[in-house]
């Protein structure tokens, strides 16, 4: 993927210039103040040790990624939170790992939408339940403004997911092949 604007969505009935107008003020009203708010610096450093602490249990790759907005681009063109994930998903590199089993957790939150963007080496062994099981609770957590339990769910709950289908055998050997930092625009 290159980073460029994912192809825009179809058209709902009824939904021309001004309920485009709409929803890109609404995604350029949020900015990065916005996610510092609910995912503040230390927030971060403890998520990033917990995906550390995480990865020494497997082979995997978990990121995080809280976007405030669109870009304009993807706002204006009808883009969905998914279409930007999985472009997320290519930018952060998350497709690049060896075993093809990265996961990225994607926070929207001029949308309130939460996607799980998982490698095809993972994503074949897991149902998608198991997938919405994980997004609900994230919600519920969210709902109730707890952001950090909310994603610290989510990595316990992907984490647990890669300890059963890809658990690592050699310790020593086990290369970390992205940042571990959450990703936060």
């Amino acid at each position: 993927m290159n980073g460029s604007p994912a192809p825009a969505a179809p058209a709902l009935p009824g939904q021309g210039a001004w309920a485009r107008l709409k929803r890109l003020l609404r995604h350029r009203w949020m900015d990065e103040s916005d996610a510092r708010r609910l995912v503040d610096d230390a927030a971060l450093d403890r998520l990033q040790q917990r995906v550390q602490a995480s990865e020494r249990r497997h082979t995997g790759e978990i990121r995080l990624c809280i976007e405030a907005g669109l870009p304009v681009s993807y706002a204006w063109a009808g883009a969905s939170a998914r279409q930007r994930a999985v472009a997320m998903f290519g930018k952060l590199r998350v497709w690049d790992t060896e075993h093809n089993n990265g996961v990225l957790i994607y926070l929207l939150l001029a949308e309130h939408a939460i996607e799980v963007v998982a490698d095809r080496g993972l994503a074949c062994r897991v149902p998608p339940d198991e997938w919405d099981r994980l997004v609900a609770g994230m919600a519920s957590a969210f709902r109730e403004g707890h952001f950090e339990a909310g994603l610290m769910q989510a990595i316990e709950a992907v984490e647990a997911l890669l300890v059963q289908h890809f658990p690592i055998k050699d310790a020593a050997a086990r290369s970390n092949e992205l940042p571990d930092r959450p990703y936060r625009g």
